[in-house]
């Protein structure tokens, strides 16, 4: 999973710091808290960061922040609501990035296979007599049994000793469809076998729903 590529602010930090000591009894309400330079020692940072942190506690009305009287404690409520706000916020982002980057990862392996995919095609096509293992397309005709079935309800790998590793659709390459797959109409099924399954695949398909 992809680690956060970017943390919180450290005044953000500090803000939910003294947001759950006001929730775990640290501080009690209506009470002065330190001054800035105690703050910044205590937190090893400059004023303006303990500065920036106590306008946003100020701003969640967690704290009042009053010129010449300090900083005095409003609600222990609002902190519940602070903490629990930047935490969701942290969750979700994470959870966004994560998602991103797997589907880039994913976006980069299907490229990747199809590029495969398509070197190993053209590769077979012009030497397949020198590959006991080749890769073969078979398109799904109109009326073909196989239409509208699994490719585990048709038993194709029981029939034709062919592994199923792709499938065309609607110009997408669907890598791995797995035994769930379903035969549609116009796709192109890339399997690989010897050559013999790829005689078993051919009469396979070649069979109508009406014949059967």
């Amino acid at each position: 999973m992809l680690s956060e590529s970017r943390e919180k602010p450290i005044y953000q930090k500090i803000a939910i710091d003294i947001a759950n000591r006001i929730i775990q009894g640290d501080f009690s309400l209506d009470q002065k808290l330190y001054g800035r330079s105690v703050l910044s020692s205590h937190y090893n940072v400059s004023p303006e960061t303990i500065r920036k942190a106590m306008l946003l506690l100020n701003e969640m009305d967690i704290v009042e922040v009053t010129k010449g009287s300090g900083i005095v404690i409003k609600s222990v409520d609002n902190c519940l609501k602070f903490v629990d706000k930047f935490k969701d916020i942290q969750s979700i982002n994470s959870m966004k990035k994560s998602i991103i980057n797997l589907m880039n990862q994913r976006s980069n392996i299907e490229k990747n296979l199809d590029e495969e995919i398509n070197n190993l095609m053209d590769y077979t096509n012009r030497f397949n007599k020198s590959n006991p293992f080749m890769p073969y397309e078979f398109e799904i005709g109109d009326g073909c049994k196989v239409i509208g079935k699994t490719v585990s309800e048709t038993n194709f790998w029981q029939s034709t000793k062919a592994t199923i590793i792709g499938i065309r659709r609607n110009g997408k390459l669907m890598l791995s469809p797995g035994p769930y797959a379903v035969f549609q109409s116009g796709d192109i099924y890339i399997s690989i076998g010897d050559e013999e399954s790829y005689y078993r695949v051919k009469d396979f398909l070649s069979v109508k729903a009406d014949e059967e």
